[in-house]
């Protein structure tokens, strides 16, 4: 399990450019709180007294409604259910929408060491932005063996055996314009049980390949910062193998998937024997699988094909060789 502060959200807050917009105003001594998940929590339940559904290890977030039903509670000088709320070990307060907590506010969350944060964003912008970077940080992830490049849009995951030369087929596609997101190891993260975003185990070392006989190369310096890409959604596997003449492989198209992390990807196995262009098989599969997201699928195309032609062929067959009766 990943362990997540609020301090390191501020911290990536601020690495990301501070697209959620998050200042620390009180209760610094909460910063050092852990985030069991990338939920979001709106307490207007738990304000109100009810207690038996509280998230409180998820963020709190203040939208105008709890702001207004807060400033009700100190008109009314009711603070019964903002202590109780406070004496569970809420993660953090954020206050959206330029809102500021009332001092009384302030002074129980310190008293219990809760970190209360405000943001210029609207709640749905703010829970928004969250999610997705907190999802991210708990996402369930494995390192593969292999070399991840975009080709034409497309996450290319390359892998096989040490040696068939996926390093090299990788540089080549660089040669010819795509770009490379990480060489020899892959780590992968399940998003949402929905897609997979492949990155480099270091981003230090990521953007470096090792190309027998030449060495470590440096691909930034080497082609420029267009020629790399720190991270990419995998939607194509490509194993490529030593060409076995005893194998059959592939010759119609039909759907290949391997499952990573719960989530199946497309999948091609190329053989590879001297004269075959690898990296131009490659280029092919990725503009076929961008058709293939646009409706267009040519195996089933070419089997619907041979279908219509045996069944009009059938029907000459049937109408000139039948003998007539009467």
């Amino acid at each position: 399990m990943v362990e997540f502060s609020i301090l390191d959200l501020l911290d990536i807050d601020l690495k990301e450019n501070n697209h959620l917009q998050l200042n620390c105003i009180a209760g610094r001594s909460g910063l050092s709180r852990k985030l069991a998940n990338s939920k979001v929590s709106r307490p207007g339940l738990p304000l109100s007294g009810f207690f038996d559904v509280f998230n409180h290890d998820s963020i709190q977030v203040f939208g105008r409604g709890e702001q207004l039903y807060l400033d009700k509670l100190e008109r009314e000088k009711n603070y019964d259910s903002l202590e109780k709320f406070f004496s569970f070990p809420v993660a953090a307060c954020v206050f959206t929408d330029k809102g500021k907590p009332s001092s009384k506010f302030i002074n129980i969350a310190e008293n219990s060491g809760c970190a209360i944060l405000t943001t210029d964003l609207t709640s749905a912008d703010f829970s928004k932005g969250y999610i997705q970077l907190l999802e991210e940080i708990f996402a369930e992830t494995m390192t593969i063996h292999g070399v991840l490049v975009e080709v034409y849009g497309i996450g290319v995951l390359i892998t096989g055996q040490s040696g068939v030369g996926k390093s090299e087929t990788a540089l080549e596609l660089i040669e010819r314009g795509h770009r490379l997101i990480s060489d020899d190891t892959v780590k992968l993260k399940n998003i949402s049980d929905t897609f997979l975003v492949g990155s480099g185990e270091n981003p230090l070392l990521a953007h470096h390949m090792e190309i027998r006989g030449l060495g470590i190369i440096n691909i930034t310096n080497l082609y420029g910062v267009s020629s790399i890409r720190d991270k990419k959604v995998i939607e194509l596997i490509v194993q490529l193998e030593i060409w076995d003449a005893n194998k059959t492989y592939e010759r119609i198209g039909e759907e290949l998937t391997q499952t990573l992390l719960g989530i199946p990807i497309p999948k091609l196995e190329i053989p590879v024997k001297p004269g075959r262009n690898v990296p131009i098989i490659i280029e092919t599969a990725a503009r076929n699988e961008r058709l293939k997201k646009s409706g267009y699928f040519s195996a089933k195309e070419f089997d619907q094909g041979v279908l219509k032609w045996l069944e009009s062929e059938s029907a000459r067959n049937l109408y000139y060789n039948n003998e007539e009766t009467f």
